[in-house]
């Protein structure tokens, strides 16, 4: 992932969990903070999808339980 993509990522990040861009990093984990749980985490789906412009397979979005990890998902999709 390029480093443009990478902070787009980052917004999503930040965005859709309503946290401050410095809080994501390669250690964010699913439930790892109160803000990412499972509601939030299909919002952080949605937002990762309309930023990029795809659609994510279903056993995609289960994987992603990371910031690392959904890096490694997206490059799948050529990001």
């Amino acid at each position: 992932m390029n480093d443009n993509n990478t902070e787009l990522l980052i917004d999503a990040f930040a965005n859709a969990l309503e946290i401050e861009k410095n809080m994501v990093n390669d250690h964010l984990e699913y439930q790892g903070i109160p803000q990412w749980d499972s509601i939030t985490h299909m919002i952080l789906i949605s937002e990762i999808e309309n930023t990029f412009h795809i659609e994510i397979d279903a056993d995609d979005v289960l994987e992603m339980n990371s910031f690392q990890k959904t890096k490694e998902i997206l490059s799948k999709y050529n990001l």
